[in-house]
């Protein structure tokens, strides 16, 4: 289990283009967005962004070395690009998990790195425990077992006691007999049928979340997105109030035996409110030798801060290294 260390830190890299996008049909009448960045001869790795719902962001292409990596990304099921749009059916865990393999098999690639922050590292971790073969290594941050324990801590008790006036924004749309449970409350008032409708209880669970996930806010703070925080609250209240489709609570932490022969690295931000640390100290502890436990003293969850994208950085460049 390791400290972060301290001295300077390494820089994203350069923006870069894809070489490559596709919209690939994936059945169900979804659609997804596929983009290639870097080498088109590299070291692949698959690139799963956070949500349910986030889509992925371009800065998430400058994580792996364009010299070395053949990066792929796409959006999930009904988020960015891919449609149709915060669509709920069809989606869940299982569905793309195998999507991932789905693109895979499109791409030609045989085995890949697999890199994930937050709602990432789950699906990270259940595409692991499912296809151990063709992973190389995982690189996770931020890990998110969807647990009971994490959503009541983010949804119920916990988060609350840190940022009340946040949380007094989120939950003063709901009435009084909804506010026992949060997440089914918003998940029964997104289920409108017009964005338009569920606009504003879109924006306050996308803006709660948002107010959260660094350990400084950015001032200005960044503009809304209607579009992302849709499909944000729509996918994670469907996720979230079906527990991440998991037939049993823990069961992510309880396969780890499954994948445990996979060198992974484990980024912790020491300040993050969303995925707090002893849910990775956990999943190292259950993971052995092979699991690098990483802490970053003064950071949330954020992928945008310094510690931890030099964290990530460094990790994706020691497996360069290592499978190259």
């Amino acid at each position: 289990m390791d400290q972060a260390r301290r001295g300077v830190r390494r820089p994203l890299y350069p923006a870069v283009t894809p070489y490559s996008t596709r919209q690939l049909p994936v059945g169900d009448g979804h659609s997804l967005h596929v983009e290639e960045c870097g080498r088109a001869d590299g070291l692949p790795i698959v690139i799963l962004h956070g949500g349910p719902g986030g889509g992925a962001s371009p800065v998430l292409r400058r994580f792996a070395d364009p010299k070395h990596y053949r990066a792929v990304l796409f959006d999930q099921r009904g988020c960015g690009r891919s449609v149709p749009h915060a669509a709920l059916h069809a989606n869940t865990t299982q569905d793309l998990v195998d999507d991932m393999e789905r693109i895979r098999e499109a791409l030609g690639i045989d085995r890949w790195v697999v890199l994930g922050g937050s709602w990432g590292t789950t699906l990270a971790l259940a595409y692991a425990r499912t296809h151990p073969d063709r992973v190389l290594g995982l690189i996770l941050r931020g890990v998110f077992l969807c647990t009971q324990a994490e959503l009541d801590w983010f949804y119920r008790d916990g988060t609350n006691a840190l940022f009340p006036e946040q949380w007094e924004a989120l939950v003063t749309r709901l009435l009084p007999s909804e506010r026992d449970d949060i997440v089914s409350a918003y998940h029964e008032r997104l289920q409108a049928g017009t964005r338009d409708a569920r606009a504003e209880d879109a924006r306050a669970w996308a803006r709660y979340e948002s107010a959260l996930v660094s350990l400084l806010p950015t001032s200005p703070p960044e503009p809304r997105d209607p579009l992302r925080d849709d499909a944000i609250a729509r996918l994670e209240t469907h996720y979230f109030v079906n527990k991440g489709f998991f037939a049993e609570d823990g069961e992510l932490l309880r396969d780890v035996p499954r994948f445990a022969h996979i060198p992974g690295v484990i980024i912790q931000g020491r300040y993050d409110v969303i995925t707090p640390a002893r849910t990775g100290w956990s999943l190292a502890r259950a993971w052995g030798s092979k699991a690098k436990f990483e802490v970053i003293g003064d950071a949330g969850h954020s992928t945008g801060e310094p510690g931890v994208a030099d964290a990530i950085i460094r990790a994706a460049d020691t497996f360069a290294r290592q499978f190259s």
